[in-house]
């Protein structure tokens, strides 16, 4: 059971702190909920039904600086297999953005970056789709390994770069 002020990464809503645990009740019936505060979003509070074990499954601890900084450095992490059919790509991408496993999180934005610089160099464009995807996949990649760093979103990309070429 994870505890008030545990930073977790919940789903594609990104980083967030755990505010309070507390009862409330619905439909005549008191559930148990975390309040969950995304780190990089303080316009919004998520509330997660402690015995819905489907939402709680998409609940995990943060990574810290020193899992980041292995995952940015491992050579082995390559690009996913390019998925030809745009609607099978995006349920695919769609399901690893909000699964939370980093390494596969990292491999999505690897692909659609290959994809974008492929596609620039044959004078085209990506599909809205993919680039929607890659914002997505950018945005909880990047708020995961901020708010671990101690940075900003936007400082996350010279970051990764200086840390690929160090």
């Amino acid at each position: 059971m994870f505890k008030v002020n545990d930073l977790i990464q919940y789903g594609a809503d990104g980083v967030c702190r755990i505010t309070d645990i507390t009862e409330r009740e619905f439909r005549g019936r008191k559930i148990t909920y975390y309040v969950l505060s995304p780190v990089f979003n303080d316009r919004s509070t998520l509330y997660v039904p402690t015995d819905n074990e489907a939402l709680v499954s998409r609940m995990r601890y943060a990574l810290t600086a020193d899992e980041i900084t292995s995952i940015i450095k491992d050579d082995s992490i390559g690009d996913l297999p390019w998925i030809e059919n745009e609607s099978e790509r995006k349920t695919r991408y769609k399901e690893i953005i909000h699964g939370g496993d980093s390494v596969q999180l990292v491999r999505v934005v690897k692909t659609l970056y290959s994809h974008q610089q492929a596609q620039k160099a044959a004078g085209k464009k990506m599909h809205m789709c993919d680039e929607r995807l890659f914002h997505d996949a950018e945005r909880v990649l990047y708020d995961e390994y901020a708010a671990a760093l101690g940075i900003q979103p936007d400082e996350v990309l010279p970051h990764i770069m200086q840390l690929m070429e160090s």
